[in-house]
């Protein structure tokens, strides 16, 4: 295969053009279905339960796709979070 051939897989310095592109990565605790009146009910002080146990890994998403599991921490006066599980590009794709 030759570099101009359009069938060849990119190499690592071809994706370097794609480190600079930000994504949202979000850390999920778990969720929850309510009611519309339900959530018109809630007010401060008010507690939803979750779908998930105290201790339970957290999900780990970059745009909407889960990509590990971690545990929060503290780095200095902020929150963390520590990956554990990573989640393979098999793993995701079986999961769809």
């Amino acid at each position: 295969m030759s570099a101009s051939d359009p069938t060849a897989r990119p190499g690592t310095d071809h994706l370097r053009l794609l480190e600079n592109i930000g994504v949202a990565l979000t850390v999920e605790v778990g969720r929850a279905e309510l009611t519309i009146r339900d959530l018109l009910l809630l007010s401060e002080g008010s507690v939803i339960e979750l779908n998930r146990m105290a201790g339970d890994p957290l999900d780990v998403l970059v745009n909407g796709t889960p990509i590990a599991k971690g545990e929060v921490v503290m780095v200095g006066e902020r929150f963390g979070i520590r990956f554990g599980q990573i989640i393979t590009p098999e793993e995701r794709a079986d999961a769809v």
